[in-house]
């Protein structure tokens, strides 16, 4: 019998409120969530339902008004605005929909970004930097600007800009969402290679079902609440 992975990510009792006016939004009312190490996992639900504030959570962007988050041991709702901080620089890698390239910089620059947080001398920043586009099919687009790619190339920069730190947790934020269909299933293959091949734990919020087979587990938000999971065929 095999024994089972070890989670990643725990959350127990997540809450968050949000305040407008006199008015209280109840965005998540008591999350309890076990993401493994080694998981693709596809967030889903209605817009509203609290998948970005999750994710948001989990990469320590944001904190909880209640329960707590621990991501491989360490219990990042405890942790200083400080200590968060270099927290996340060292183990979450951020995917966006709408890719948040600076367009003064070539691609090797854009993903080098993570990088100046870090003490890696520049020759070591710029390896790095080449090995990313290298796992992300573009290395031959290293000194191209985002003006000079496409959508979907643009959006593999921003995947190797989010594991050029070979970070613990990779989170997704529709990183399909703003790209055609071809363009965004060449995403959708290249993030289950990072998972299946480079063993990325793969967090990813989206609204397409096509995109979401592609997880290894889906679960779904309403209102604030986790109403059920599947695994897709």
């Amino acid at each position: 019998m095999t024994a089972p992975v070890p989670s990643l990510v725990t959350v127990r009792h997540l809450k968050k409120t949000y305040r407008r006016g006199s008015e209280r939004i109840e965005v998540l009312q008591g999350v309890d969530l076990d993401i493994p190490k080694g998981e693709f996992l596809a967030l889903m639900g209605p817009s509203g339902s609290g998948k970005t504030t999750l994710l948001n959570l989990l990469g320590g962007l944001d904190a909880p008004s209640d329960g707590s988050i621990d991501v491989g041991g360490e219990q990042i709702d405890k942790l200083s605005s400080s200590a968060l901080a270099r927290w996340r620089a060292a183990h979450v890698g951020f995917v966006f929909q709408l890719y948040n390239l600076l367009p003064v910089l070539s691609a090797q620059r854009n993903v080098e970004l993570p990088l100046l947080l870090t003490r890696l001398s520049r020759t070591e920043r710029r390896r790095r930097a080449a090995l990313a586009l290298s796992v992300v099919g573009l290395a031959e687009r290293a000194r191209h600007y985002p003006r000079q790619l496409s959508g979907g190339q643009e959006q593999r920069v921003g995947i190797a800009r989010a594991i050029v730190t070979d970070p613990t947790l990779l989170l997704c934020d529709e990183p399909t969402g703003d790209l055609d269909r071809k363009s965004g299933d060449e995403i959708l293959a290249l993030l289950k290679a990072l998972n299946q091949e480079h063993g990325k734990t793969i967090v990813m919020v989206t609204h397409d079902p096509h995109a979401a087979a592609c997880a290894s587990r889906v679960v779904y938000l309403e209102k604030g609440l986790l109403m059920s999971e599947e695994v897709p065929a």
